[in-house]
């Protein structure tokens, strides 16, 4: 077994030099408050800027610090419910727009890599494997769902005989490949938008944590406008040092928001996930275990996930934990990557990380308002890297008065976990156990 060699992040040593940016240390004023530093945050920051609009980022640590700069980076189509659930929750047509809408977050992606020349290491690819026949049968009804149904071009089936001669592993029987998907470096991409916000003439504010918020006199209670009652009015974002008053307040920060936003944390809820990286393997043996160097996916509930790096490693990953429980995330992760390709039980483990993401109930993203000028972006369910992206657009164009599909995302109906830490994770873990029985199956 290879030996842990460092625990910490690749991405983070592997980064590209980003600025330190200043803590907010005093009181401003702006049109539109970002609370987060991912991409969600820099996306909304950096259209916002754009069209004219002063904006202020607030970033607790750094940018790109928590899931946007950590993540297993598979950029890929739809969104975690998928298509079958979201027609039925909002309907046929409502859930088309959802799809058109994670289409066009990649096709954003790749337009502001190029118009911002980020430097990510975009690779085009990405395979959903199938290890069992019941995962090739869901696959090939997917195939005719994506081509037939929604009209997607860009995925075929591959063959066993076709997957293992692309990937080294004998673990797939067959895969849906699509060349519209694809992978990257997620902290470099993040760091990119960020510099293009600046550029545009954001101002971002790092190690500021918004500690709280506040409307105008007679503004309704969060509880209240999470149904749409309430006026509108500026608002005050409170941070340590500091205070931001804004027309709108747009809070990207997910599991991260916490205590600030109560009628949000009770609509999701942390999963922590986890990923290794190889060291350097050389070009030729990295090619050996995936050809086409396509980001791959498995179809169990506890999936494994990996892709290769700019620099010939493996990134692998294979573990989520709902309960928090201690145990080890590196060790219990590299025993992964050695049931798909034992033939890397020499290799050493350089990297090991973790992070946490957020999930809904029913893995449909969480957009939607608090007041009419206080917008939120959350519960991306493990489909992030695209969506985010498009989803900063979506709330930019709210604010500026266009928000059909904005809207079309903030009719998906949410429920909240169970109250309270121990009772909403023992109702989780209890889930997570019935489908991986079915993972068995």
């Amino acid at each position: 077994m290879g030996r842990l060699a460092q625990i910490n992040s690749y991405y983070a040593a592997s980064a590209t030099a980003a600025p330190d940016r200043p803590e907010l240390e005093s009181s401003v004023d702006c049109d539109v408050c970002v609370v987060g530093g991912g991409i969600a945050g820099c996306s909304a920051a950096l259209h916002l800027a754009e069209r004219g609009y002063k904006v202020v980022l607030l970033e607790q640590h750094r940018v790109g610090w928590g899931a946007s700069g950590r993540s297993g980076a598979q950029a890929i189509h739809g969104v975690a419910a998928g298509q079958v659930k979201l027609e039925r929750l909002i309907g046929m047509a409502a859930a088309r727009t959802v799809w058109d809408v994670s289409v066009d977050g990649l096709t954003l992606m790749k337009e502001l890599i190029a118009r911002h020349r980020i430097d990510c290491d975009w690779v085009d690819g990405y395979m959903l494997a199938a290890i069992k026949e019941r995962h090739a049968r869901e696959l090939h009804a997917e195939l005719a769902e994506l081509q037939e149904k929604l009209g997607y071009a860009s995925v075929r089936y591959m063959s066993r005989e076709e997957v293992r001669s692309v990937l080294g592993t004998d673990r797939y029987i067959g895969a849906l490949h699509d060349s519209n998907s694809g992978h990257l470096h997620p902290l470099n991409y993040t760091f990119g938008l960020a510099a293009a916000a600046e550029l545009s003439g954001a101002h971002i504010f790092e190690g500021t944590r918004a500690i709280g918020f506040r409307r105008a006199a007679g503004a309704a209670s969060d509880s209240d406008t999470l149904h749409g009652h309430g006026g509108s009015g500026p608002v005050r974002i409170r941070t340590p040092r500091g205070e931001v008053r804004a027309r709108h307040l747009v809070l990207c920060g997910n599991v991260y928001l916490g205590a600030i936003a109560p009628a949000l944390a009770s609509r999701i809820m942390a999963v922590s996930t986890y990923i290794v990286a190889t060291e350097p393997l050389g070009e030729e043996r990295a090619r050996r275990l995936i050809a086409n160097r396509a980001a791959v996916s498995d179809m169990n509930w506890v999936l494994d996930y990996f892709r290769l790096s700019a620099d010939h490693r493996l990134l692998f990953g294979g573990r989520v934990n709902y309960s928090f429980a201690s145990f080890d995330a590196a060790k219990a992760t590299h025993e992964r990557m050695l049931k798909v390709f034992p033939q890397l039980a020499d290799v050493r483990i350089d990297y090991s990380w973790g992070g946490h993401v957020d999930i809904t109930m029913n893995r449909a993203p969480h957009f939607g308002r608090l007041a009419p000028d206080i917008y939120f972006l959350q519960g991306f369910s493990g489909h992030g890297i695209a969506l985010t992206g498009i989803a900063g657009k979506l709330v930019a164009l709210a604010i500026a008065g266009t928000a059909e599909r904005f809207d079309v995302f903030a009719k998906i109906p949410h429920r909240n976990f169970p109250s309270g830490p121990a009772l909403r994770r023992t109702a989780l873990v209890l889930a997570m156990l019935n489908y991986r029985l079915k993972d068995l199956l």
